[in-house]
This record gives structure tokens, C-alpha cells and sequence, in this order.
């Protein structure tokens, strides 16, 4: 269960990489929507795991190693945004967030369209 402060953690720190990534994205060439679907705090506030979901489906790979590569930057970037608010920066760590795609794979199935025969 998560505690308030967890929580409080969490929303800061979805909310600042929700607006950096719309900025990027706005900054960029290419036309690439990059969202955070939901974070999670640990209890000591030490790690936070943060769920991606990344459109067109065929840049994910090469955007979730760019975001890898560039980690110690985003921690340094929320670090600043959150300084005043926690004792210490919680390590970042990213993961590709495939909800929508379990659902929408799930729809055409039900459909008929995929693997499973209607019968």
C-alpha cells in the first residue's frame, strides 16, 4: 500500500517528465509522442519505475535507449525540479508500458482478426 508521501513523489515525478517529453517532442523533428502512463515510488523513496508508452510502435526501441543512455541527465533534471521537496533523488528507472497494445491485441482477437478462429 502507498503511502501519501509515495504518491505525492510519484505525481511530481510524472508530472515533470510528462512536460519534458511534450517538450522534446514539440523540440524534435519527428513526430514521436512519448507519455508517462504511471510511476511508482518505492517506501524509501529510493527508486522510481517509470512506465512509458511510446507511439508509433516502430521508434520504441530506439527511443527507450536513448532514455536509457541519457538516464544520469534525467535524474539531474528531477533532481533540480524536486530538491527543495526530498532529502534524496530517487535512482530513475524506465520501462516500456505495453498496456494499450495487451488491450487493443485482445479487441481483435475477440474480433476474429488474429490468431484465434471464430467459431
Amino acid at each position: 500500500m502507498e503511502s501519501n508521501r509515495q504518491r505525492k513523489v510519484a505525481q511530481i515525478i510524472q508530472e515533470d517528465f510528462a512536460e519534458l517529453f511534450r517538450k522534446q517532442a514539440a523540440d524534435s523533428k519527428q513526430s514521436i509522442l512519448v507519455s508517462v502512463s504511471d510511476v511508482k515510488v518505492t517506501a524509501d523513496l529510493g527508486i522510481a519505475k517509470i512506465y512509458l508508452s511510446i507511439f508509433p510502435q516502430e521508434h520504441r526501441i530506439a527511443v527507450m535507449k536513448e532514455i536509457e543512455e541519457n538516464k544520469t541527465q534525467y535524474r539531474n533534471f528531477i533532481g533540480q525540479k524536486m530538491a527543495k521537496q526530498v532529502r534524496i533523488i530517487p535512482q530513475l528507472n524506465f520501462y516500456l508500458d505495453t498496456a494499450l497494445d495487451d488491450v487493443e491485441k485482445l479487441e481483435r482477437e475477440l474480433r476474429g482478426e488474429g490468431d484465434n478462429p471464430v467459431l
